[in-house]
């Protein structure tokens, strides 16, 4: 059955929040009986045929010289429905499931990571999921199927914003006269914007007539007059990304592509970011599944001393951790997927805790599948082939997966906004008794026998899991009770927790870790018998991951915080200049944050209009598809 649009009614907690609570139960992660890698027999067809285009009709490495994805790929994914893999047949969309939707981005990114971003923009930041959480049927009816074909694209972010929304220049003014908005600003990176057909555009209108203002979203035509793509832009990874600065010169639109309420854009934008989050984790993990490959492949086949590389103790380790990573994040993928699928079940903070935990080690993956490699890591996979081997693109991954721990909210931004939520979750369920109480908090609870009875309730007790599992539940309890502790200590406002980012982003850490190792404990007992014996990973994952949140529970109490604080404080006083000197400063002069004023374009648009492989157009007969216009 295709899943709902949107959860109706209350949700329950989702399990990231019980677990900094100090009471994470297992059975919430855990799905229904059957091989879970086993979707719908149409979902199956679908992602097979998705393969099948990838392997054959996409040449990556073309794209990556070109630092853009052809025209002919992306009319094939429009083909294949890839544009609408969640989007409700009603719409004309294929109406499959997120695991569906979340395997078709390993598929594509592990084929080219533009294409995982082309896709993952439309559909779960762009136009369809604002417009299925909080647009009107006449507006669904609309837009919606328009949405199968035509790309849409999420404009937020200014050059002065960064993870503070409330900073935004970008004005929307209500004309009565013509009950329509004005729409002034510029866009800085806007993901699909290049290509776009339609825009999400997030807005401040000032409170007045039309109602209490604040910040708003809007349905916008790409191609509306005042819409100007001003530049391209250019990364470190990522080439063929279709991100661009979009600037918004007294642009019209219609008050009935106002999506909700004036000043509910902020909710819009957290809404359609719990479905991006998931994207995320999910190409993080396929780049883990990938590395797992390239690493048992190659250690294999290197041979050192007389025997492979990875019969090598110092190689083993990179190998393992590898492959109890790859694990890990995949059944993070599965285990939330199936639980915001359900709709029963308020996921964010989940999302987001896999986000993190997910770009992180993806990050140290793609390091150490770098190191494993040696200098063959280091080089370019076109390098390689022109010497006569293997093309890996290695360094690519590197560049490429650098860019999670930013996206869509960085490390260090997810870890404050996480810190601040689970601290007023404890401010709420401690209500009226003292959590300075270091016999346990009310709400983890004292049972001798609740660690065990936890561990159980993933369906099977006795194994090498249930260990893993237990020690999960007493590490939860010990960082519920430091929150509680620093719920007690902040103002009601959360005052003071500024000057704790680090402390309490320690805490985040050991729940993520927390989080993965409950996860692949269900995951592998979910996959049973399975070749490969999944309890084996998840038991190394386990055991690794233990290694790690004992670091960081050690560096509560011993850390280096203040001294680090008062460097710093002196490092921007001026007090070391001198440690700088003797380099040579490279950088181009500028401002460090250009200052981007509402007003009309100085240029032609750069706006890129994509049209099937060999549609010839008045002035392009080869069909060149890139236009400019005044």
């Amino acid at each position: 059955m295709p899943e709902p649009e949107a959860p109706a009614g209350a949700r329950r907690p989702g399990f990231a929040t019980a677990l900094f609570l100090g009471r994470p139960e297992t059975d919430p992660l855990t799905g229904p009986a059957g091989d879970p890698r086993r979707l719908r027999p149409a979902e199956e067809r679908f992602l097979a045929r998705l393969r099948d285009f990838c392997e054959k009709e996409v040449d990556s490495a073309a794209i990556e010289r070109a630092d853009r994805v052809p025209d002919e790929v992306v009319e094939g994914l429009k083909d294949l429905g890839a544009l609408a893999i969640r989007l409700p047949r009603r719409y004309g969309g294929l109406g499959l499931s997120t695991h569906c939707y979340l395997r078709a981005l390993m598929l594509t990114s592990t084929t080219h990571p533009a294409l995982s971003e082309l896709l993952a923009a439309h559909q779960a930041i762009g136009l369809i999921q604002p417009l299925l959480l909080f647009g009107s049927d006449e507006q669904k009816r609309a837009f919606l199927p328009r949405c199968v074909r035509e790309i849409s694209a999420f404009a937020l972010t200014e050059a002065d914003i960064g993870n503070d929304p409330f900073r935004m220049h970008t004005t929307a003014v209500y004309d009565p006269a013509s009950d329509s908005y004005v729409l002034d600003g510029v866009k800085t990176w806007t993901t699909n914007g290049v290509v776009a057909d339609l825009l999400v555009v997030m807005a401040v209108v000032p409170a007045g007539e039309s109602g209490a203002g604040g910040m708003t979203a809007f349905v916008v035509e790409a191609d509306a007059p005042g819409v100007t793509v001003e530049r391209r832009n250019s990364f470190l990874g990522l080439r063929g990304l279709e991100n661009g600065c979009v600037r918004l010169h007294r642009v019209v639109v219609p008050a009935g592509n106002r999506i909700g309420a004036e000043g509910e854009g902020l909710a819009i934008a957290l809404a359609a970011q719990d479905t991006g989050r998931l994207s995320l984790p999910a190409v993080s993990a396929a780049a883990a599944k990938w590395s797992l490959r390239i690493a048992r492949q190659w250690s294999a086949a290197r041979v050192q001393f007389g025997r492979p590389i990875a019969r090598h103790d110092a190689v083993a380790g990179k190998v393992s951790f590898i492959a109890a990573t790859a694990f890990a994040l995949e059944a993070l993928v599965e285990v939330i997927a199936r639980r915001a699928a359900a709709g029963d079940t308020d996921t964010r903070l989940d999302a987001e805790l896999a986000k993190l935990f997910a770009s992180e080690q993806a990050w140290v993956v793609a390091d150490e599948l770098v190191q494993l490699r040696g200098g063959r890591g280091y080089e370019t996979a076109e390098s390689a082939v022109a010497r006569g081997e293997r093309g890996v693109p290695v360094e690519q991954l590197l560049r490429d997966v650098r860019v999670g721990r930013i996206f869509d909210g960085s490390s260090e931004a997810l870890r404050a906004f996480l810190a601040h939520d689970l601290v007023e979750a404890h401010r709420a369920a401690t209500g009226e008794r003292d959590p300075r109480s270091r016999q346990g908090t009310p709400h983890a609870g004292n049972d001798p026998d609740a660690a065990r009875a936890a561990a159980a309730g993933a369906g099977r007790g006795g194994d090498v899991l249930d260990g893993h599992l237990e020690f999960v539940v007493r590490t939860s309890r010990r960082i519920a009770r430091e929150l509680a502790m620093v719920a007690a200590e902040s103002g009601p406002e959360g005052e003071g927790l500024d000057g704790r980012q680090r402390f309490l982003g320690r805490i985040v850490d050991v729940g993520a870790e927390l989080y993965a190792m409950s996860a692949s404990c269900v995951h592998a007992r979910a996959l049973g018998g399975a070749d490969g014996s999944p309890a084996e990973l998840a038991d190394a994952f386990c055991r690794q991951a233990r290694l790690r949140v004992a670091e960081s529970l050690a560096r509560l109490g011993e850390n280096t915080d203040a001294a680090d604080r008062a460097v710093t404080g002196h490092v921007l006083d001026g007090r070391y200049t001198w440690l700088e000197e003797g380099v040579v400063d490279v950088s181009v002069d500028g401002p460090w944050i250009a200052e981007q004023r509402p007003g009309p374009a100085t240029g032609p648009s750069l706006r890129r209009v994509i049209r099937p492989a060999g549609a010839a157009k008045a002035g392009h007969p080869s069909g060149e598809t890139t236009r400019r216009t005044p």
